[in-house]
């Protein structure tokens, strides 16, 4: 008990109204003592007046029913009783005898009755002739007392029969005293047994306060629940506490010593109450436990322990003097601080792991990460061996019979192991590695130098290493879900004590956290290499063949994931080209598929030669129908993807483009300004809701048009104004360099260290179609004019030296005339391009498309389209806000007309 409780219950002993609030509410176990000795007192003594009242009154009810008996009787054996009964007016006999007779015999009342209780005579004149209750027993002839319980009052009354001398009841006599009257009678009594309570009482509380003074001083006032925690406090002291505590009186004699105290001091089992010096102590902490003097960790030895000892004098607060000591072993502090030191080196080393490995999603990188963590405080070297098919994504085999070496780090450069990037064969299936592959735990070899099983793999690998001084050895597998990640071998050399049973667990704990961290990285490497495959695939490997533009490219897939970015290069027919460059929300499997999908469906839209605003509004609804069609459960739908589109045509030099949330191209003049064209905002693919606008600009022979997506001008270090600034100053910088110089310089200045999204880079430098192979006419509707015109197509395509192909061109010009003359409406236009190959186009002011079909023997028509599908190499239908083109593209290296044509059917 601390001295706190002590002064309390002190200062509440010595204060009076303290001492009278602590007996009235019971908190101290010499006033629950008075208070339940008083409360007995009270009820007993209560008990003992109860018990002597009723005893009275029914003492004095038994009497007035004697009485009563007594004077009924002496009243019916009277002489002249039963004359005056059979008296022809027994009232009259009898009555003037009642009063006298009541008076005299001291009782209440007196009546005489008839056997069936008709009153003849009583005290009370106004009952005469009333019939009274409860006689019949007297009636049939035997006297009775009772309590009577009625009219006209309640008493305690007899009734004796009047008998003749030939024995019949000829009438009743009854007497008898009012209860009210008895009550009286006790009533008198009631005081005297009241004092006598009063005085007992008074005897027991003084009694009863004596006591519990006297147990108060011995039990310093303290109440039940403080005495119960105290036996429970020294109990706990004596048993459970794992600190010795000793208490020496005033007398140098032990007062008390706990469990621990006896373990430690060796004390014997009758040591309490011997004197200190005679309990085999040595001199040294004798002395000390007997001193005043208070010590705090004095460290004293006995026997073979060094004990920490601290003492204090137990006055005042124990009572009288003496001292209290308590005794720790330093000898097992110092162990289990050892060993508890050992553990939490070993769960630093764990978190340190948790935090240190899988920094990356790379495998070999997660390897050295493991290696490193482990060195120098728990092992000197530490080598990962990963299997080819961990390093390349795979899954692993189930036993692996050869590894690569992934990571080796060490206290020192030199080592006596395989350096990393060897490949490590498992031919022995004795060695520790084997076993702890084959086992799926740690394998730990104490002792090199007497391990015979680990030179079996390379005897003289091993016997380099016991010479650098290798002696320790625990191998531990990294657990993966199919098998056998790899391994992990933990040396020591330059540290003298050997690994012990107890690393291996730790070990273990730290394969298994490595190993969920290279699984991971193995499963992105995976994902990565599918992802950055499939993206390479779709994407285009070698420019198409066109000369409108010079192009150079770069894409550059992110370190992390790959993304869906995207660029492509579409010819157009009139030798114009498409330049297309897009960015799909989102990394992975699912961008790059998605990227895909949207390069697959432009190319579809452009073989319908649509314009830009109208390829991208229906490329946006085609992405709204994928995301309500195909819902993708991790949340990364189409939606978000962007896209620029953009034609270019060499005759005219514009260039039409449209956006879908993209960010717009940049334009270097050949002047070396530069700017971003202004191209009206749309939202992202899939949004829907707004139209899609396009923009046309002329572009200069010469100028180059730069297309990319927003992971070349915006990351973490950067926002999109200063990238868009950078990319300006280096296209200044490079205006007049070749597209390929222009592509080097943008990557070389502007790629991010750390690249976490995708790049593409499109650089177009323009060109002109010379004007002098371009020809026009205009054609008069009028069947007439097609001979005019075909004619001086002739005169042209001998100009530009291509007589082989001019009769086939003769032939398609005259079907498309025809057609435009005989179905279309004015305007009608005709134009020859000579490019790389002969483009031949015919534009009228109709917008009906014309269709290809197998003509019968008895049609009249319909076999023009079919004989320019076989004449040239490719045709089609091109609409025009005024109309549309149909055009036709013939190859220049064949000129010949198809065998079947020359020969018909």
């Amino acid at each position: 008990m601390n001295r706190h409780r002590f002064d309390r219950l002190d200062a509440s002993r010595h204060s009076p109204r303290g001492g009278a609030r602590s007996v009235l509410g019971s908190r101290t176990v010499a006033g629950q003592v008075l208070f339940l000795q008083v409360v007995v007192a009270v009820l007993l003594i209560a008990a003992a007046v109860i018990a002597l009242v009723l005893q009275a009154r029914h003492d004095s009810e038994q009497e007035a029913q004697n009485r009563s008996l007594a004077t009924a009787a002496s009243f019916a054996h009277a002489p002249g009783i039963v004359a005056a009964l059979r008296s022809p007016d027994p009232t009259a006999a009898l009555q003037p005898l009642m009063d006298s007779a009541g008076r005299e015999s001291g009782v209440d009342f007196i009546t005489v009755m008839a056997p069936d209780g008709t009153r003849y005579a009583d005290t009370d004149p106004g009952l005469v002739g009333k019939v009274s209750e409860g006689v019949e027993r007297a009636a049939a002839g035997e006297a009775f007392t009772e309590i009577f319980k009625g009219a006209p009052s309640d008493a305690a009354r007899a009734v004796v029969p009047v008998t003749a001398p030939d024995g019949s009841v000829i009438g009743l006599v009854g007497a008898g005293v009012q209860i009210e009257n008895v009550g009286n009678a006790v009533d008198r009594q009631l005081p005297m047994l009241l004092a006598s309570a009063a005085a007992a009482l008074a005897l027991a509380t003084g009694s009863a306060a004596l006591v519990s003074r006297r147990l108060r001083r011995q039990t310093h006032g303290i109440g039940p629940a403080e005495m119960t925690r105290m036996y429970e406090h020294h109990d706990a002291v004596l048993h459970a506490v794992r600190e010795g505590v000793l208490i020496v009186g005033g007398d140098h004699r032990l007062m008390l010593a706990n469990d621990e105290a006896r373990r430690l001091l060796e004390l014997p089992p009758d040591a309490d109450g011997r004197p200190v010096d005679e309990l085999g102590l040595g001199a040294a902490i004798a002395d000390l436990l007997v001193s005043d003097r208070a010590v705090t960790d004095e460290v004293q030895l006995a026997g073979d322990r060094l004990l920490a000892v601290s003492t204090r004098p137990t006055a005042p607060y124990g009572g009288s003097s003496g001292n209290v000591a308590t005794l720790r072993d330093t000898t097992e502090l110092r162990a289990l601080a050892g060993t508890a030191e050992v553990a939490r080196e070993r769960l630093k080393i764990l978190y340190e792991a948790g935090v240190r490995i899988g920094t990356t999603l790379d495998v070999v990188r997660t390897a050295e990460e493991l290696s490193r963590v482990a060195v120098p405080r728990f092992a000197d070297f530490v080598t990962v061996e990963l299997p080819e098919a961990v390093l390349q994504g795979d899954e692993p085999s189930p036993a692996p019979m050869a590894m690569r070496r992934a990571a080796l780090s060490g206290i020192r450069a030199d080592h006596p192991f395989q350096p990393v990037g060897d490949v490590i064969h498992f031919v022995a299936h004795v060695t520790p590695m084997a076993a702890a592959m084959a086992g799926g735990h740690a394998v730990l070899e104490a002792d090199l130098t007497v391990a015979d099983a680990w030179r079996a793999q390379d005897e003289q690998g091993a016997d380099d290493a016991l010479a650098y001084g290798v002696h320790s050895l625990i191998t531990a597998p990294l657990p993966g879900s199919g098998g056998v990640l790899g391994m992990v071998n933990f040396w020591r050399s330059a540290r003298p004590d050997p690994f012990e049973e107890e690393d291996l667990s730790f070990a273990e704990e730290l394969a298994a956290r490595a190993a969920v961290a290279i699984d991971n990285a193995r499963r992105f490497t995976r994902e990565h290499r599918m992802a950055e495959t499939l993206q390479r695939s779709l994407l285009p490997h070698v420019l198409p063949s066109q000369g409108a533009l010079d192009i150079a490219y770069r894409y550059l897939p992110a370190r992390a994931r790959v993304g869906g970015d995207w660029f492509d290069v579409i010819p157009l027919p009139g030798a114009r080209v498409a330049l297309v460059v897009g960015d799909v929300v989102g990394h992975g499997l699912h961008a790059a598929a998605t990227m895909g999908r949207l390069r697959t469906a432009v190319h579809n839209f452009s073989t319908l030669d649509l314009p830009p605003d109208e390829l991208l509004t229906r490329l946006d609804e085609l992405v709204s129908r994928i995301d309500q069609d195909e819902p993708v459960d991790d949340g990364e739908g189409t939606t978000g993807a962007t896209c620029l589109y953009a034609i270019y045509d060499p005759v005219s030099g514009l260039c039409s483009m449209a956006t879908a949330g993209h960010l717009a191209p940049a334009l270097v003049r050949p002047d070396g300004s530069v700017q971003f064209i202004e191209v009206p905002v749309a939202p992202p693919l899939g949004l829907g809701g707004l139209p899609t606008e396009a923009t046309e600009v002329h572009l200069p022979e010469g100028s180059r048009l730069v297309l990319y997506t927003d992971g070349l001008v915006e990351h973490r270090s950067r926002d999109i104004d200063a990238g868009l600034e950078a990319l300006r100053a280096v296209l200044s910088d490079h205006a007049d360099r070749p597209p390929e110089d222009i592509c080097e310089a943008v990557v070389s200045t502007m790629l991010p260290m750390a690249r976490r999204d995708d790049i593409a880079l499109l650089v177009a430098r323009t060109r002109l179609l010379d004007p002098e192979r371009v020809a026009t006419w205009d054609v008069p509707r009028d069947p007439a004019a097609v001979a005019p015109v075909r004619n001086a197509c002739s005169r042209r395509l001998q100009e530009w030296g291509l007589d082989d192909v001019g009769f086939t061109t003769e032939l398609v010009l005259s079907e498309l005339i025809t057609n435009a003359i005989r179905y279309g409406s004015e305007p009608i236009h005709v134009r020859l391009l000579y490019e790389r190959a002969l483009v031949c186009e015919v534009s009228d002011g109709s917008s009906t498309s014309p269709h290809l079909r197998r003509a019968a023997t008895t049609d009249e028509g319909g076999r023009g389209l079919f004989l320019v599908s076989q004449l040239a190499s490719r045709w089609g239908t091109r609409y025009t806000p005024t109309g549309k083109v149909i055009w036709t593209e013939q190859s220049l290296t064949d000129g010949h007309l198809p065998q079947e044509l020359l020969l018909g059917p």
